[in-house]
């Protein structure tokens, strides 16, 4: 099986590292945010307990299965989590993954989730079998499309009815990012 090697990448400001037992506080605290639970369909309540199984097992299990890379995003001095950037539903044999973050509260709009996604995307793509890089946001969620944007993500268009949120069933916009874009 096919798997990303952990790892730690930087930026200009943060450390997307692993995620640790001390992060189950920040977890839950951003999970349970009525924004991110507006647009990402998390569990309700985000409790203590699932933010540790996160932390401690389930984040490190997903890339284990094949299934992607869980980071957290570190402000360097603190090492306090600012949010999450991951890579998931990861097809190997069509070369394929997708990219999501989802950001605490505290920590929005300083532009930590576009600089995350453009270092975590050109990561994944310099994996030699991974040729392209998706990122699927509601059409209601304009902060997520921004990220795309600002990010160098190509709009490809609206996907109907194909993801879900607490309130139902929501188009996505879907955006892309192949080598090419990045001059390779």
């Amino acid at each position: 099986m096919v798997v990303f090697p952990r790892t730690v990448l930087t930026t200009p400001r943060l450390r997307l590292r692993p995620f640790a037992p001390a992060d189950a506080a920040r977890v839950r605290f951003a999970c349970s945010d009525a924004e991110t639970q507006r647009w990402l369909p998390m569990p309700r309540p985000f409790t203590e307990a699932l933010a540790g199984w996160w932390c401690n097992e389930e984040a490190e299990a997903r890339r284990a299965a094949g299934d992607g890379l869980q980071l957290a995003l570190a402000d360097p001095p603190t090492d306090l989590l600012a949010g999450c950037v991951h890579l998931k539903k990861t097809s190997w044999p069509r070369g394929t993954t997708e990219i999501g973050c989802w950001m605490a509260p505290d920590c929005r709009g300083l532009g930590y989730a576009t600089e995350a996604t453009e270092v975590l995307a050109a990561w994944a793509l310099g994996h030699e079998l991974i040729h392209r890089v998706e990122l699927t946001a509601a059409t209601g969620n304009i902060a997520a499309q921004r990220v795309a944007e600002k990010a160098g993500f190509t709009f490809e268009g609206v996907a109907r009815s194909a993801g879900h949120t607490h309130a139902g069933r929501v188009d996505l916009c879907v955006y892309s990012l192949v080598r090419a874009d990045l001059g390779w």
